[in-house]
């Protein structure tokens, strides 16, 4: 858009919008992790010299700001998500800008009309209106950064080209000013519970002993096993259903498909279900609230315990340039998830059969299953099954051996 005159706030703003789609566009052309630097400064440059009024411009990059967050909002992404997108392709000023914008967003929406998730990972965020209203957004954000009003608007236009790359993604909560305040809350694993389990966890990533690790690790989901089970009854015997419910965990290279696999096995063996979106790297994980909280526990407390057995593996075999090429590393955590996955399972249906009354048990299970399964099928209609690459025998076999070192044996004083 052509910007002539004395042109209003919302015409700059789309102008801000068309200079971010145009360098979002070029930066996809060239396959770069964000936009294109150079088509945001060129139109900042323009926009600034141009015959638009200061407190214009400031009015509009903060509407545009708003305008589009509304869009990304109602394509599924979550604050949190937007942050993760960031740290990956944006500058300090950029993630600053977008953190801002969302707590602008929030600003009209009653505290009751917010869905709890989107109220803890704003919290999280940070995400608070620290600028005074008397004065435009824009000047106060540019002040404290201490840019020029260009150099603002380059990171203005750059943080909404990051916007425009992303993809549409599956609502999984409800977006603000639609949750229902009368609504039951979702059931969450009591804080006593959480607080052993985040002791067992924590045990297990200070220990220098892989079996002891893994030992702890596995009393935490007996412990969460049977915490679900007790959960299950009460909810069966009350007539109440705590209906499925979604997050997602984003995830840090290298490796992001043998860690998405690792996430898979730990949702598989609580009642839950996986899928990894390969291309941002992150997996999305269906399942009872309570379920999502241990399992997002428990992976990554395995993910810090893989990674470094993987690293020991290699320092103990300095000698073999093989234990140290990417393709022994990738070979190893998938093999250990998959044993790790095998093991969680067995771990499970043991405290399964030992429960007081496993011929009542096993119905409401299944029919607990059947709405996960019937919820992720909704969300996902056309999810496919994807393997992973294994490249290096020797990685597998290390892998496989460093889950198979484990005792599990539930018997075992752990609580020390």
């Amino acid at each position: 858009m052509v910007v002539t005159g004395q042109p209003t706030a919302q015409e700059i703003a789309a102008a801000i919008a068309t200079a971010a789609m145009e360098s979002a566009k070029r930066g996809a052309r060239k396959k770069t992790p964000r936009g294109d630097s150079v088509v945001a400064q060129r139109a900042a440059t323009k926009i600034v010299r141009g015959d638009a009024r200061e407190a214009e411009i400031e009015h509009a990059a903060q509407l545009a700001g708003r305008q589009l967050i509304t869009a990304i909002f109602q394509n599924g992404w979550l604050p949190a998500d937007i942050h993760q997108a960031a740290l990956r392709r944006a500058d300090e000023f950029a993630i600053g800008f977008l953190i801002d914008v969302m707590a602008d967003y929030i600003r009209p929406f009653a505290p009751d009309t917010i869905d709890e998730t989107w109220a803890a990972q704003l919290r999280e965020l940070r995400a608070e209106v620290w600028w005074s209203d008397a004065t435009p957004y824009f000047a106060q954000w540019t002040a404290k950064h201490m840019l020029t009003r260009t150099e603002a608007l380059t990171t203005v236009i750059e943080a909404l080209a990051l916007l425009l790359l992303l993809p549409k993604l599956e609502l999984i909560r409800p977006l603000p000013g639609s949750a229902r305040p009368t609504a039951d809350p979702h059931q969450h694993v009591d804080e006593k519970v959480l607080g052993r389990v985040r002791g067992l966890l924590a045990k297990a990533e200070s220990t220098s002993f892989p079996e002891e690790a893994e030992a702890l690790s596995a009393k935490a989901q007996e412990l969460m096993t049977k915490y679900a089970l007790d959960r299950v009854l009460v909810e069966a015997e009350a007539s109440v259903l705590d209906l499925p419910g979604a997050r997602r965990i984003w995830l840090d290279t290298p490796y992001v498909d043998a860690k998405a696999l690792l996430i898979d096995v730990v949702a598989k063996a609580n009642r839950s279900r996986a899928i990894f979106a390969s291309a941002w790297g992150f997996v999305t994980i269906v399942g009872d609230d309570a379920d999502l909280e241990a399992i997002e526990l428990l992976t990554t407390s395995l993910l810090v315990q893989a990674t470094r057995a993987m690293i020991a593996t290699g320092n103990q075999n300095l000698d073999n340039d093989e234990a140290r090429s990417r393709a022994f590393r990738k070979s190893f955590l998938v093999a250990y998830a998959t044993r790790i996955g095998e093991r969680l399972e067995a771990a499970s249906a043991a405290t399964i059969a030992e429960s007081p009354d496993p011929e009542r048990l096993l119905p409401v299970l299944a029919s607990h299953q059947l709405a996960v399964d019937a919820a992720f099928d909704t969300l996902f209609p056309q999810a496919r099954n994807r393997g992973v690459t294994i490249r290096s025998a020797e990685g597998w076999d290390a892998g496989r051996a460093a889950a198979n070192r484990a005792r599990l044996d539930r018997q075992r004083p752990l609580d020390r």
